[in-house]
Formats: structure tokens, sequence, C-alpha cells
């Protein structure tokens, strides 16, 4: 680990996470002290980010131009979020489930699976309280319904919400 990129986990963990919200009314410049630790901490961290309050990331995480992490969300590393995404709070974002394919000894004995990384387009908002599952692509310009779990692709200008997660309509004139 880069002696950067340990600095930047050090402020964040021990100042940035816990400062306040950067609509606060009072925010001691919460919002510029959490995006300079983001710039020390991501493999790509674009500019104008906004990572809220309590949100746990991870360093392999990528996040473009203009975008946000509300309040107490959870995103690994190996995900990729585009330009101009706007996300509520908590997000929870999984790269890896537990392994189950064999019947033979206990799940909890199986380890892991792979990482299967997940990739979010660019404008796009997601709502609070969403769960998105391994390995989902969602398109650009897409919009996800708070409370929805997302276990499959969501093509470009789509509107979904569910449990699981499915198409409600287009965001296009079709």
């Amino acid at each position: 680990m880069s002696f950067k990129r340990s600095i930047g986990k050090l402020l964040y963990h021990a100042i940035g996470i816990h400062l306040p919200e950067s609509f606060s009314r009072i925010n001691l410049g919460s919002r510029g002290f959490r995006q300079f630790c983001a710039h020390l901490i991501l493999d790509h961290c674009g500019k104008w980010v906004n990572i809220e309050k309590g949100v746990h990331f991870g360093e392999g995480l990528s996040i473009g131009n203009g975008s946000g992490i509300g309040a107490y969300s959870n995103v690994p590393s190996d995900v990729t979020i585009g330009e101009n995404v706007m996300i509520g709070q908590e997000l929870l974002v999984y790269t890896q489930n537990h392994a189950m394919a064999r019947t033979d000894i206990p799940m909890r004995q199986q380890g892991m699976t792979d990482v299967n990384p997940v990739a979010i387009g660019n404008d796009v908002w997601i709502g609070s309280r969403v769960t998105i599952l391994p390995g989902v692509h969602i398109g650009d310009g897409a919009v996800i319904g708070a409370g929805a779990v997302v276990t499959k692709d969501i093509p470009p200008y789509e509107i979904w919400g569910g449990n699981p997660a499915r198409k409600l309509k287009s965001r296009k004139n079709d």
C-alpha cells in the first residue's frame, strides 16, 4: 500500500467518515475533506465527487466526475461508477457471494465466489436502500427505484424497481 493511500485512509476513517453530511447547515467543509481523502485512496476519482457521511468504500472503486454516493452506503472494490451518477442513502453493492456449489460440505466452509465486478453507467439515478448483486451492469441514463434489489443487468434509459427489480418503463419515447 502506498504512503499516499495510507494517509488518505487514516484521514478518512479518523475524521472524514464522521463529519456531517454535505448539505447540513453546519457542514465543516465535509464534502471537500472527503473528496480530498477519496482522491488519495481510490484508483480513480473524478472531479466534483461527493461521498457522504458514513460511506464505506474499497480502494479499487472507480468514480467519475460529478458523481455522488449517499450517506451510509457500502461500495466495495471492483465497482465502476460513471459520471454524473446520483446514489441515495444506504446503497449496498456486492461483488462476491458465499460459495455453495458443493453439497457434501457446509456452505460456510466453501469460502467465497470469485469477484464479479459491478459497472454503473453515466447519468444514472439510484434511489435509497438499493441492493446491487455481483456482476450487474447498469446502463447509461437508468433509474432504479428506492428499495430495489437488482439481480440482473439494466439496459440504458430504463426505470426499474421492486424485489427482484423489474422494468417499470422506459425513459425514451418508443
